[in-house]
């Protein structure tokens, strides 16, 4: 069985999606249409911005979400028997899957950055990555911690755990999960603290958006970052999504379940190798590649 996925913020680099942009008629057509979607030119940012400017949010995950959506789209050979995306990846995925048509979704991707990117304004609140440390003593050291929040915020792979909080907290975090084991807790560069309560802000104004937009059934079974599940009903895949802004990606389980319930073969949709490194380490026997 055939698995599609779709990666998130943080695969984004300068030129992506040029090469599409010029070789497929029917590519070149969707990011133009993304254009006039969006209001402004999106395509110039993914293809000739800077390095800065590509990094911020408001317009990273619009591009990442074009990125994968136009290979899907544009890919002959695609033809999922399950799709996830990871993070943002998920709206890509749902796209792909017919369950928002191409302009919805973009427009959600959108409204999704925007929301995040005020969220993050409101309080000082970053992320790091912690690697070789079991999830469980991740998740106790973040619990122990009650004077700041901090939380697991992506299980990305054994041994790389990303958590997300305010400042203070994830300095707190990082000496106490040091003195537990870990092998090292890397800072990372984001603007505020994803999948975590500082996103409650985005959470609401990104549920109002949800509401307004048309879900269909999928063509193939979701498996979303909240619960690691498949589903197929829109109501659901719609409270998930919503959700997702301030629960952790439960990436790591999602391939499990995905292999568990047959699939053989995982495909990645969109800029870079993220998430085919991450499987491999999840999946050692499964075949991955980039499409």
């Amino acid at each position: 069985m055939k698995a599609y996925v779709f990666p998130g913020q943080g695969s984004q680099f300068r030129g992506m999606g040029q090469d599409l942009y010029q070789q497929s008629q029917a590519a070149r057509q969707l990011f133009d249409k993304a254009n006039e979607v969006l209001g402004y030119n999106l395509t110039n940012i993914m293809f000739e911005g800077s390095d800065e400017e590509l990094k911020q949010t408001i317009y990273t995950q619009p591009a990442v979400f074009l990125h994968g959506v136009v290979v899907a789209l544009t890919t002959d050979s695609f033809s999922p028997d399950m799709v996830a995306g990871h993070s943002l990846g998920e709206l890509a995925a749902l796209t792909a899957a017919g369950v928002l048509s191409f302009e919805d979704g973009l427009r959600l991707a959108s409204i999704r950055a925007t929301a995040m990117q005020r969220a993050c304004e409101l309080a000082p609140s970053t992320m790091a990555a912690v690697l070789g440390l079991a999830d469980e003593i991740i998740e106790r050291v973040c619990a122990q911690i009650t004077e700041e929040i901090v939380v697991p915020a992506n299980y990305n792979c054994p041994g790389q755990v990303v958590i997300s909080g305010s400042v203070a907290g994830i300095q707190l975090a990082e000496e106490r999960l040091k003195a537990a084991g870990a092998k090292r807790v890397v800072p990372l560069a984001v603007s505020g603290a994803f999948h975590s309560p500082f996103m409650e802000p985005a959470r609401t104004e990104f549920a109002e958006a949800v509401q307004t937009m048309s879900f269909a059934a999928p063509r193939c079974p979701v498996y979303q970052n909240v619960n690691a599940q498949a589903t197929t009903d829109p109501e659901t895949i719609k409270a998930n999504i919503i959700a997702q802004l301030t629960s952790p990606v439960r990436w790591t389980q999602s391939v499990e379940q995905m292999v568990a319930d047959g699939a053989t073969e995982f495909y990645e949709c969109g800029p870079g190798k993220v998430l085919q490194g991450l499987i491999k380490k999840i999946s050692q026997t499964t075949p991955v590649s980039g499409i």
